[in-house]
């Protein structure tokens, strides 16, 4: 018989967000005459814009037509987007040819470690979204999971004792360092400081970032970088990942990018955007050519206001949210709210508390599902995200019914 890969037989069974809607179901169940509210998915709710939806549907009509239609696009994306995210996006910091066009972040991050094998070390920060470990676990570069973690990954916990920056000291070199900012599930956005010396250790150990830049759009403090790029030095230590997803909407759409600049390159030399190029041409098709017209009109004066707009009423979103965990019932209870208005998450530290526990008071008592902290890694117990995705008058009811909380 065919052997089972151990990379499957060894990834942890998903239990977060499955246990999560196990619960809400069975709350549903018990409370039919209940609407219940949800602050926990990360997923966007708001119609595209007018704009881009246009855009791809005359491109999805034109395919009708001979003079219209396309077959198999560039494996790498259309040269006409590629040039568009690094005039647009980055300002000229990376080349067109530095740009990879893919169906999401998330895809791009499980694919990576196909180029860097099962020998590699991988650190993460703890908490974090779970497919950095997936992704190396289906390799086999994480080792053996004990008592909830993989014996390989070296986890570094983001707390607010330590401003949410990891102890790189703990890396060894010649790691892969997954590291995103905003951050999933915290919301904290790095400083140039901090990004710095993230950059200045991988440059000095041998190791090489991967970047998870997903909601840097929603970074509206101005000191505060949007790219690894922009701190000297990462150009020879990073990859960078990024999406359409929620910025324009693209959750079901598809579309997103990676940036391999040409100075990085493995131990022999050898540039990583070879393989990278390899990978995106054998492991990949291409994405969409509608979705990638999307991606042009996203891009375009009125794309990138329609983008901002959208945006703002996430964060207004986040406002709410954040405002509502500061009042007195919470307060009263010890919480402390990690809120900075530049991502879409409200990350609350309850002391003392289970994060299953408090999940389940908030969902059985206010008819509000939020995310456990601990679904995130060992350092997220205690918390809850909650997420500010969600129409205006479902997240204003949610912060009535949680502002009458009494914990």
């Amino acid at each position: 018989m065919v052997k089972r890969n151990t990379g499957f037989a060894s990834v942890a069974a998903g239990y977060l967000f499955p246990e999560i809607a196990r619960r809400r179901n069975a709350y549903e169940h018990a409370h039919p005459d209940v609407r219940v509210i949800s602050l926990g998915i990360g997923n966007t709710t708001e119609p595209l814009s007018p704009h881009i939806a246009q855009a791809m549907a005359t491109y999805a009509q034109a395919l009708s037509t001979p003079a219209g239609y396309s077959g198999y696009g560039d494996e790498c994306g259309a040269r006409a987007l590629r040039e568009k995210i690094a005039a647009v996006y980055y300002r000229g910091i990376v080349t067109p040819e530095e740009v990879f066009i893919s169906d999401g972040a998330k895809c791009d991050i499980a694919r990576v470690q196909t180029v860097f094998g099962r020998d590699v070390r991988v650190a993460v920060q703890d908490p974090a979204y779970p497919v950095y470990v997936d992704g190396s676990v289906l390799v086999g570069a994480a080792g053996k999971h004990v008592d909830g973690r993989y014996d390989g990954i070296i986890y570094l916990p983001c707390t607010p004792e330590n401003g949410f920056l990891p102890d790189l000291s703990v890396v060894p070199d010649d790691s892969l360092i997954y590291f995103c900012s905003p951050n999933n599930p915290t919301g904290v956005a790095s400083t140039r400081a901090e990004l710095t010396t993230l950059v200045e250790y991988a440059v000095a150990h041998g190791c090489i970032i991967i970047y998870d830049a997903a909601y840097a759009l929603f970074i509206r403090d101005e000191q505060l970088p949007k790219s690894i790029f922009e701190i000297p030095g990462a150009r020879s230590c990073a990859i960078e990942v990024n999406s359409f997803s929620k910025p324009a909407g693209f959750t079901g759409v598809r579309l997103g990018w990676s940036v391999v600049p040409r100075e990085l390159a493995f131990a022999d030399g050898t540039p990583v955007a070879t393989d990278w190029t390899r990978v995106m041409t054998t492991l990949f098709n291409g994405a969409s050519n509608i979705a990638q017209q999307g991606g042009l009109a996203a891009l375009s004066e009125t794309g990138m206001r329609d983008m901002h707009s959208t945006i703002d009423y996430y964060l207004e979103n986040a406002c709410l949210i954040s405002d509502t965990m500061r009042g007195a019932n919470f307060a009263a209870a010890g919480a402390r709210v990690f809120s900075t208005g530049n991502a879409p998450y409200v990350w609350v530290a309850f002391p003392g508390r289970s994060s299953w526990e408090l999940f389940d008071e908030i969902l059985s008592t206010c008819g509000v599902v939020t995310t456990p902290g601990a679904g995130f890694g060992r350092a997220g117990e205690g918390f809850l995200r909650f997420s500010a995705f969600g129409h205006r008058d479902d997240v204003a009811e949610a912060c009535r019914r949680l502002a009458r909380l009494s914990l």
